[in-house]
């Protein structure tokens, strides 16, 4: 699934190519609004928060979308299309005044609503690394509520910190020397969450490699844990584990990775 990172990424590019421009001929394709014409509006501006995308209109409304596992969005050049094979899927398209044509694919959301009720989807996260609003003192009041519950639970959960998927969470986690069943109430958060953010922000801006948490961009070394079940940890040599979280609220299963040398059961990280 897309995170946090890889939205704010997508809307900069479609920020690039659309802001500002007049739909020419657009259409919804899927949603409770299939059928909508989205001729004549002019975007206003791509927003995101965590994992969802929105896209404002000039007549006061937003296209709401979220990626989840599948979907995506495809920019063609003027005079070009997505290929045959892609046309079934397409649940969004906005061709702009000057021929460039995003097109919104495999997309599970498709909402078109009120500006001003943008609240209804998204007004239930919690703080989001990546937004101007950005509040690490809100995100740890979220988390501790439920001070004994799993940390890594929690940081997945998008109403307490949004944006943080699975591969930020196993990361992070990694980097603080924090089990994933370590109880929140036993967690340095300040540090942890000062971490996620700066990660978050520069796999967004790209300044060190998008998702990249080791420094290195060689196959197989780019992450501490993740992806690493049975193999040497990189930092101190002991075999990664992983399971599923099969009690997740997830549409699929969560797994998770960790060092048991470098994230040890039963003791409160340094």
């Amino acid at each position: 699934m897309p995170e946090g990172d890889s939205v704010h990424r997508l809307a900069a590019r479609l920020r690039a190519v659309a802001d500002g421009a007049l739909v020419e001929r657009g259409e919804l394709r899927s949603g409770a609004a299939a059928g909508t014409r989205l001729d004549r509006r002019r975007v206003v501006e791509h927003v995101t928060h965590g994992k969802h995308l929105l896209t404002r209109f000039d007549d006061a409304t937003t296209l709401h979308t979220h990626l989840r596992m599948q979907g995506s969005w495809t920019v063609t050049r003027p005079g070009r299309v997505v290929p045959r094979r892609v046309q079934p899927q397409v649940r969004v398209r906005l061709q702009l005044g000057d021929g460039h044509t995003l097109w919104g694919v495999d997309l599970p959301v498709v909402e078109l609503l009120p500006t001003r009720d943008e609240r209804t989807v998204v007004g239930h996260l919690g703080p989001d690394p990546l937004r101007d609003d950005w509040s690490a003192t809100e995100a740890a009041t979220r988390l501790l509520a439920d001070p004994a519950r799993p940390i890594r639970a929690a940081l997945l959960d998008q109403r307490t910190v949004a944006g943080l998927g699975d591969l930020w969470v196993n990361e992070v986690g990694f980097l603080r020397g924090v089990h994933p069943a370590m109880p929140v109430g036993d967690v340095d958060l300040p540090p942890l969450l000062a971490l996620a953010a700066r990660l978050l922000w520069a796999s967004a801006s790209g300044a060190a490699g998008y998702q990249v948490t080791t420094g290195s961009t060689r196959r197989g070394e780019s992450h501490w844990v993740v992806g690493r079940a049975g193999r040497p940890c990189l930092r101190c040599g002991t075999t990664v584990l992983a399971r599923d979280d099969t009690g997740s609220t997830s549409e699929r299963p969560r797994r998770a990775w960790w060092c048991p040398r470098c994230q040890p059961a039963g003791r409160r990280a340094a």
